[in-house]
């Protein structure tokens, strides 16, 4: 009798899969460890290199995938209790792709041209996982590894060019030099190659890549209220309290007001006296007023959430719905399916109704006889999306702006997360861009992605005003969109191509023969 002994492995790699997926969530806010990015992915990758199988690699790609999930989102737990576990477990598997790459790529005594071809489809493969969860309906671009550079100015100067995308390229790519630094002693010039390269490419971008030219300045008031306590009047008395802090800016040259998310509770159409006590605002201070109405609408159904241009005369006619729903939160995906998460926690009972086309607005002419400003609204996680701003920028828009509220994570990392995604978007596009919220942390990024006055934390209740440089010109990125997405795409099919047409060439294995049949007497 044969008996077949089951492979083991040790029991320590399974937790430690999932320490080192976790990792990666301190080079963000509000830790914010941004150095930590560029070294984040070692642990994890020293352990994929070395799993036996492409199985357990599968798995520990899987196990820390859902671990950097859990880790960037844990602010979530509050809304979504145990449904965020599930979730979790479901995007960890975009990490299984990188993960078999890592293991083919780096484990064992890769050859010169396997590590060559690691420090750039490595980074590929992460990027496809990054690609595949800022889909909308998987949670949108939250937590993008490139992203965790947004106060680093070299940083912000590749995305000009290639977007978060590129930056999450070279972070992930001086991961991989280093793992194979330590790992592959027989690899440590390309490894050292790689790390040049990757520091020779942003000199190049620093040096050459035209900044954006400053073509005037608009003084812009974000008015923060801050946390106003649940209760069936509180839409009312937030805003009053928007509407106090306004008022004190009468008397201060400003050009344009913001206001955060669902700072107007009721429908400017069938509450004519909420409409007129913004109207006599904007009239006060003398600028236009941008609010955002989260209210079931008088005249189409459902409930949306839309920024509206308020001036002296009532609305302007500017409008822009939300287009980019945050799942669960203002709709359920596949309702009929997953309901049940409404009584589990926090999702939304009624879906909101999405907008279906962006929206430029134009400021009017300014009294000094300066020309009218063109902005492009964005409202709440809209702002993670790169291809939101980027259509705006495309469209005219000198001014981004999003409205946001964080209120019901306000102790948590979210806010700090939310708003550092405006210096993103601000370089990108080569536009300003201001992040105003109700409850903090509101923040105004000029056009390279530089800090504008200071930020408003989640303990204010203010009305700041900011003088916000405007700028002329194209980023490369705006003019060419994701070509760095593209080409790390054309690097994973030509591999992918490659790997087939050698698996295709290989001769095929000579079948075994028939083990001998034995006969005991």
């Amino acid at each position: 009798m044969v008996s077949i002994r089951a492979r083991s492995f040790p029991r320590w790699r399974a937790p430690a899969a999932v320490a080192a997926g976790a990792l990666p969530a301190l080079a963000f806010p509000a830790p914010a460890l941004w150095w930590f990015a560029y070294v984040a992915l070692v642990p994890w990758m020293l352990l994929l290199r070395s799993a036996p199988t492409g199985r357990r690699a599968a798995l520990e790609g899987w196990l820390g995938g859902a671990a950097f999930i859990v880790a960037v989102h844990h602010w979530l737990l509050p809304s979504l209790h145990v449904f965020l576990v599930p979730v979790a477990a479901l995007l960890g598997l975009l990490w299984i792709p990188w993960a078999l790459l890592v293991r083919e790529l780096l484990g064992g005594v890769p050859s010169a041209g396997r590590t060559g071809a690691a420090l750039v489809l490595v980074p590929a493969g992460w990027l496809l996982s990054e690609l595949a969860r800022s889909w909308q309906g998987l949670g949108g671009p939250w937590g993008l590894l490139g992203a965790s550079q947004w106060q680093v100015p070299p940083a912000l100067r590749l995305a000009s060019v290639g977007g978060v995308w590129l930056v999450s390229l070279l972070v992930v790519a001086v991961n991989c030099a280093l793992v194979l630094l330590v790992a592959v002693p027989g690899a440590r010039v390309p490894a050292v190659a790689g790390v040049t390269g990757c520091a020779v490419l942003t000199g190049m971008v620093w040096l050459w890549v035209p900044r954006p030219e400053v073509s005037g300045r608009l003084r812009v008031a974000v008015v923060q209220p801050g946390l106003v306590a649940d209760g069936p009047d509180s839409a009312e008395r937030r805003f009053a309290a928007g509407e106090r802090l306004t008022r004190a800016l009468s008397g201060q040259p400003v050009d344009l007001v913001v206001w955060g998310e669902s700072s107007v509770g009721g429908d400017l159409a069938a509450r004519p006296d909420l409409a007129a006590r913004l109207a006599s605002l904007s009239s006060r201070v003398g600028a236009p007023l941008l609010v955002n109405v989260d209210a079931r609408g008088s005249d189409s159904p459902g409930i949306r959430k839309s920024a509206v241009l308020m001036g002296p005369a009532g609305p302007t006619g500017d409008r822009y719905d939300k287009m980019r729903l945050v799942p669960f939160g203002e709709y359920v995906p596949a309702r009929t399916l997953l309901g049940w998460a409404t009584s589990v926690g926090k999702a939304a009972g009624e879906d909101r109704v999405p907008g279906d086309t962006p929206v430029v607005m134009n400021l009017p002419g300014r009294p000094d006889g300066r020309p009218g400003v063109r902005l492009g609204p964005l409202v709440c996680f809209e702002s993670a999306f790169p291809d939101m701003s980027r259509r705006l920028a495309r469209d005219g828009a000198a001014l981004l702006v999003a409205q946001s509220a964080t209120s019901s994570f306000q102790d948590s990392w979210a806010p700090a997360q939310h708003a550092s995604l405006a210096a993103l978007r601000a370089a990108e596009t080569g536009r300003p861009m201001v992040h105003a919220t109700l409850t903090g942390v509101s923040a105004v990024h000029g056009p390279s992605g530089e800090r504008i006055g200071p930020a408003l934390p989640t303990s204010a209740s203010t009305a700041q005003v900011y003088e916000v440089p405007l700028a002329r010109g194209t980023t490369l990125y705006v003019r060419f969109g994701d070509w760095a997405v593209a080409a790390a795409l054309a690097a994973l099919a030509a591999y992918c191509a490659a790997e087939g047409s050698r698996a295709l060439r290989r001769p095929a294995a000579e079948p075994r023969p028939p083990r001998a049949r034995t006969t005991r007497g």
